[in-house]
C-alpha cells in the first residue's frame, strides 16, 4: 500500500506523521511532499505508483488521474471537491473521500470579522485614525435587531445562523432543503435577497449554483444591505457585484473566494469595486482548523484500508 500527500496540510509534519501512523500502522509507505506545486505533470509524477494521494485544493482533474493506473484513492484534505474530477472517478471505481467540517468554526468566525468590520467601517476607522482623522462619516450599525439571510443551511450556515441569533440578530435562510434550526424561518431565495440587512452565502460550487448571484438577484436586495461570500467565487457573477457595490444597489461586501485561487490578478473587477473588503481563500485557515483536518485525513485512509471509508463523495 503507497500513501502519498501531494502537499503539506498546515501542520509539522512530524505531528502529521505521527497522526497517520497511529492511524494505519507502520506497514503502509507513506511520502510526503513539502511543497505545492500545481502543474499537472509534476502532480502526476508524484502519484506514480500510489494506491491513494492526499491534496487539498488544487485542481486533479482526468489528465493526471487517467495515468495513475494504481489509484484507488484520494482524499481530499478540504471541504469542496470540484477541483477533482469526480465524475472520471466514478466511472473508473476510484472513491474519493472530503474532509467536511474541519473548518466550520474558522469559516464562521470570519464571517462575522467580515460583519463586523463593514457594519463598524473598521478598516476605514483604521485609515482616518492614521491620518489624523476622526469618526466623521463613520459611524456605523449595530447587528442587534438586523435581519440576517444564510443562503445555504449546511453545517457552516447552520453555525452563522446560530451565531447571528447571539448578536441578537433576526435569522432566516434559505435551502433547496429546509430542516429545523431553532430560531430560524426559512424563506424563498427572493424574499430573503429582498428583506435582509446582511446576506452570507453558503452553497457548495455545482452546475446549479454556478452564478447564482447575478444582477437580478443583488437588484432585489436592499441599498444599506451587506453581502458576504466565504463560500466559493464561480457561485457569485463578480461583475455584477462589482457593479451593485459601485452604484450603490448595496452597501458593502467581503470575498474570501474568487474564481481563480491567490494571487488575485491585480486588475481584478472587485478589486476596484467601493467598500468591499478582500482577503486571499483564508476562511478555513486557522491552526486549530488544520489540525482538525489531519485527523481526518488520517481516519478517512484507515477508513477506507478497512473497507468501511466515511466522508465518501464517490
Amino acid at each position: 500500500m503507497n500513501i502519498t500527500f501531494l502537499e503539506p496540510l498546515g501542520i509539522p509534519q512530524e505531528k502529521l506523521a505521527q497522526l497517520v501512523e497511529t492511524a494505519v500502522g507502520t506497514e503502509p509507505k507513506i511520502t510526503y511532499y513539502n511543497d505545492r506545486i500545481e502543474d499537472p505533470e509534476v502532480l502526476m509524477e508524484r502519484s506514480q505508483g500510489a494506491d491513494c494521494v492526499v491534496l487539498s485544493n488544487m485542481k486533479y482533474g482526468r489528465d493526471i488521474i487517467s495515468r495513475c493506473p494504481d489509484l484507488k484513492m484520494i482524499c481530499v484534505a478540504f471541504t469542496g471537491v470540484d477541483l477533482v474530477d469526480v465524475d472520471y472517478c466514478r466511472e473508473k471505481g476510484i472513491t474519493v473521500c472530503n474532509c467536511a467540517g474541519y473548518s466550520t468554526v474558522a469559516v464562521a468566525d470570519l464571517v462575522f470579522g467580515f460583519v463586523i468590520d463593514l457594519a463598524r467601517n473598521v478598516i476605514a476607522c483604521n485609515d482616518a485614525v492614521r491620518r489624523g482623522g476622526t469618526k466623521a462619516g463613520l459611524v456605523g450599525f449595530e447587528l442587534e435587531g438586523k435581519r440576517f439571510g444564510v443562503i445555504g443551511a449546511g453545517a457552516i450556515g447552520t453555525r452563522v445562523l446560530n451565531i447571528a441569533q447571539a448578536f441578537g440578530c433576526e435569522t432566516v435562510a434559505y435551502s433547496r432543503s429546509e430542516k429545523e434550526i431553532p430560531g430560524v424561518k426559512f424563506l424563498s431565495l427572493e424574499e430573503l435577497l429582498k428583506t435582509s440587512d446582511i446576506v452570507s452565502l453558503h452553497v457548495p460550487q455545482t452546475p446549479e449554483t454556478l452564478g447564482m448571484m447575478g444582477r437580478d438577484q443583488f437588484a432585489l436586495m436592499k441599498e444599506s444591505a451587506l453581502f458576504i461570500n466565504t463560500a466559493r467565487g464561480p457561485v457569485v457573477d463578480s461583475q455584477a457585484l462589482a457593479e451593485a457595490l459601485n452604484t450603490g444597489k448595496i452597501a458593502g461586501a467581503a470575498v474570501d473566494v474568487f474564481e481563480m485561487e491567490p494571487p488575485v490578478p491585480e486588475d481584478h473587477v472587485l478589486l476596484k469595486a467601493k467598500n468591499l473588503i478582500a482577503t486571499p481563500h483564508v476562511a478555513f485557515a486557522s491552526r486549530q482548523a488544520f489540525e482538525k483536518r489531519a485527523v481526518i485525513v488520517a481516519e478517512n485512509i484507515k477508513k477506507w484500508m478497512e473497507g468501511r471509508p466515511q466522508n465518501v463523495i464517490c
